[in-house]
């Protein structure tokens, strides 16, 4: 149980601890053999982020990154500096193995780390600062494709960098994909260029107008080679690293920062590029034989990363409702009104039932992709759930963040109460990676290229297979999510016959049942012996595929209290609550 009256302030606890659903995960999810040190990392995560980075966070908001475009002789030096507050969090966060993917404590184990740590951290710290899982991040994803992809030497340069332990011998990475012309439509927008100087070694020349954690070392970008054909199929892949080979400031010039709404630890830039130096990032020869490789194609490998980037968005959604989450009820329980608590308020109760119910709809459907893997379907499974799943929760964020601001009144719209860089956050996330519509259509590409909506089919099928001995209160819910199932199959089934245009224009809705069927699915099955996940599961299929089911619900009335304090329920109050 959580005793929110006893907590006067949601920074400075530990956010872990005062998470019974991601506790609950990590049983789950966790081998038995890593579940001691997997609780135990995540505690001291939990409170690391919780306790420190937080308030630093808050103090970074109002004293964000500036561009030093010269030093007092007027030399350009494009230096971003950095408040100390700034500079703290990303030390620990780098001490803490979080940046380079806990890879210290891999070698020192001798056994991976569970995929459930890096998800957890993550969210965790995505309830702090989403700015720092964007950089820090990029910075890991900037380590893979410098280890698949680099020329030998520069990996062997630059990656015991970017997997570091510590921020003074750490390296980080950035990723300019961004023109002037937008990032969704790539193979036209992209007008960098890329002289070819040998050795893969080029030359890059132009300008990229969204670039975010700008002070990155190592930056991968997308440029033209030149003489290659127009389109996606002839854009490169490359690595530009901060300073040249002799020690010299690359030919990169920080145009200015931009004024972003919020996000604002992670500085956001233009960047022109006058003579670049950059190593191209393709496949290597493994036979002498073989031909040698092209830049062209670079798009491709470049898009291996962005199902993982995706996801990493999605969960800062997740994380930032979370937050807005924990703050509502906090303030729900130390605040009166009409001489009662706002958590006994009846009206405002249902409206927090209701954030809950949502927040572990979405909970579930965030951790499922990062546990798809487990299954033998597991690709596909993850190539349809994570553009789906970074729709629901980012715009979940953006909801959850508006929700607490209005809960709070008048002092959640002020700066100083911490709320308002919530819902500036959230409002980048749906655009990051893809925006909804880009990530709609994602949806709509893997059922037509991979037939991927089987692997959902499979899951829920699952679920519902297994869902045979439930309690009387839940067979409601059981019947709607098969019936949500069909609907959705029937909707798939009638693409072919569409119009092109018309069957494009229906993707938003079809991304929004896949999510919302996928998300029912994945409550249910943790129900069976749940009463609290058992309401969950009700309140949420009457919501969403019941006409008029939520008009007579009474579960915020009866059990709301409990819910809300994740305190203890038997079947028999479930089942009076569900009535």
């Amino acid at each position: 149980m959580i005793d929110y009256a006893a907590i006067d302030t949601a920074v400075g606890r530990n956010w872990y601890d005062l998470d019974p659903d991601l506790q609950a995960r990590v049983r789950r999810d966790c081998p038995p053999a890593d579940l001691e040190w997997t609780d135990a990392k995540l505690h001291d995560f939990g409170g690391l982020v919780g306790e420190r980075v937080a308030p630093n966070s808050d103090v970074v908001d109002a004293n964000p990154p500036e561009l030093v475009r010269y030093d007092r002789w007027a030399s350009e030096i494009n230096e971003i500096v950095h408040h100390p507050a700034n500079l703290e969090s990303k030390r620990l966060l780098w001490e803490s193995g979080y940046t380079g993917g806990f890879a210290r404590d891999e070698a020192q184990r001798g056994r991976p780390v569970p995929g459930i740590v890096n998800a957890a951290t993550s969210y965790l710290l995505s309830q702090a600062d989403t700015g720092l899982v964007c950089s820090l991040g990029m910075t890991s994803g900037v380590a893979g494709l410098v280890a698949a992809y680099a020329p030998a030497d520069v990996r062997d340069s630059l990656l015991p960098g970017l997997r570091a332990d510590d921020l003074d011998h750490g390296v980080d990475g950035s990723m300019f994909l961004t023109e002037r012309d937008g990032g969704s439509d790539l193979g036209r927008t992209v007008h960098c260029s890329a002289r070819d100087l040998g050795d893969g070694r080029v030359l890059i020349n132009g300008e990229k107008w969204f670039c975010s954690n700008i002070d990155g070392a190592a930056i991968v970008m997308l440029a033209r080679p030149e003489g290659a054909p127009d389109g996606p199929g002839g854009l490169g892949l490359y690595l530009v690293p901060k300073f040249r080979e002799d020690g010299s400031r690359n030919g990169i010039t920080m145009r200015r920062l931009k004024p972003k709404l919020g996000t604002k630890s992670v500085p956001t830039g233009e960047v022109e590029f006058h003579d670049a130096l950059g190593y191209a990032l393709r496949p290597r020869r493994e036979r002498s034989d073989e031909s040698s490789p092209t830049d062209v194609g670079g798009l491709g490998r470049m898009m291996e990363m962005v199902n993982g980037s995706r996801f990493g968005v999605a969960m800062m959604g997740l994380g930032i409702g979370r937050r807005s989450f924990l703050e509502s009820m906090v303030w729900a329980h130390h605040r009166q009104a009409k001489g009662r608590l706002l958590v006994d308020l009846p009206l405002l109760r249902e409206e927090l039932v209701d954030f809950l119910v949502e927040l572990e709809a979405a909970f579930a459907l965030g951790f499922e992709c990062a546990a798809a893997t487990r299954f033998d379907d597991g690709d596909r499974l993850r190539r349809i759930l994570v553009p789906a799943a970074k729709v629901r929760l980012c715009r979940f964020g953006v909801e959850g963040a508006s929700s607490a601001v209005e809960l709070h009144g008048g002092n959640g719209y002020c700066e100083d109460w911490g709320l308002t860089r919530q819902l500036r956050d959230a409002q980048c996330h749906t655009i990051w990676e893809g925006s909804e519509q880009i990530c709609q259509l994602d949806v709509l590409r893997a059922i037509r290229r991979s037939d991927a909506q089987q692997a959902v089919f499979a899951r829920v099928d699952q679920v519902l297979g297994a869902a045979v001995e439930v309690p009387t209160y839940l067979v409601e819910a059981v019947d709607a999510i098969r019936g949500a199932r069909g609907e959705l199959e029937r909707r798939i089934e009638e693409l072919p016959a569409l119009d092109a245009d018309l069957a494009e224009a229906r993707a938003a809705r079809l991304t929004s049942l896949l999510a919302a069927t996928a998300s029912a699915a994945l409550l249910l099955e943790q129900a069976v012996d749940d009463p609290h996940k058992a309401l969950v599961t009700l309140r949420f299929t009457r919501r969403h595929f019941t006409p008029g089911g939520a008009w007579a619900d009474g579960i915020a009335a009866v059990a709301g209290r409990e819910l809300l304090s994740f305190d203890d329920l038997d079947h028999t109050t479930a089942e009076k609550a569900a009535a």
